[in-house]
């Protein structure tokens, strides 16, 4: 299967990881992955504010660059969230382009759904080529709400996750409880949006475990953010850094450990 790979802007900025880590976890089952170079926003930040115009834009250029792949995966709910359900609001008034998007929809996965439902990553033989990290065996997992609500993932992840022996899950109180980010919620609103993410952190550290693993970099980036400011040590991680037992520092470019 050729798989192109849709990086997204937060990933390509501030945790790169992700992007190595889900290119591992593709190889490995054996797509051959192509990264567009060209690749830009798929426009979610522009259509929750409001720019249609702009979003317009982005939105053809994204369908022109992964059209042409047997499936397209992305590291993330939101962004995925963006181009499954929002792309045909985008197009409504096109016929053409909207068959483009509706098309190239029907192939799009967030990342856990392309692993368990497409590729069965959670069967024997392909769950052997997985690496997690040994040294976070206990692990709860927050469900960001694009990922959870446009495209209904809840059991893949889990199953990912639970197909590996050496992982215990612990469910936090409320899994799907918003953690407070919401893209220029948490600028907007900064006071409601810190005192949402208290309570998620709460929760996080009421389940002792040792990391909270995440399928969205930007609910990563916001409750990593919280609990530092509490002193809580607990690791944050994508779910495909967990899953290839790799460490952030370990796959940023022109790190010497890089593997």
């Amino acid at each position: 299967m050729r798989v192109g790979l849709f990086v997204t802007c937060l990933v390509d900025a501030m945790r790169p990881s992700i992007g190595l880590a889900t290119l591992e976890l593709l190889e490995s089952a054996g797509c051959e992955v192509c990264v567009p170079s060209a690749q830009t926003c798929c426009g979610q930040p522009a259509w929750n504010s409001g720019e249609r115009s702009i979003t317009r834009g982005l939105a053809e250029k994204w369908v022109t660059e992964f059209e042409q792949f047997d499936a397209v995966v992305a590291p993330s709910g939101s962004c995925m969230g963006m181009v499954k359900a929002h792309y045909l609001q985008v197009f409504e008034d096109d016929a053409q382009w909207r068959l483009r998007a509706e098309r190239l929809a029907a192939k799009s996965y967030e990342l856990s759904d392309f692993l368990v439902n497409v590729l069965h990553l959670t069967e024997p033989v392909a769950l052997a080529k997985l690496n997690p990290r040994n040294d976070l065996a206990t692990i709860t997992y927050h469900d960001s709400c694009s990922g959870l609500r446009e495209l209904g993932v809840y059991e893949q992840p889990r199953a990912l996750i639970q197909a590996c022996a050496s992982a215990e899950l612990r469910e936090m109180r409320d899994s799907k409880q918003c953690c407070g980010f919401g893209g220029t919620f948490a600028v907007k609103y900064g006071e409601v949006s810190s005192a949402i993410c208290d309570d998620k952190c709460q929760q996080v550290c009421d389940t002792g475990a040792q990391a909270v693993v995440l399928g969205d970099l930007g609910c990563m980036l916001n409750i990593q953010g919280r609990l530092s400011r509490r002193g809580e040590a607990v690791e944050v991680l994508h779910l495909a850094e967990w899953l290839t037992g790799r460490k952030p520092a370990e796959l940023e470019p022109g790190n010497e450990n890089h593997r």
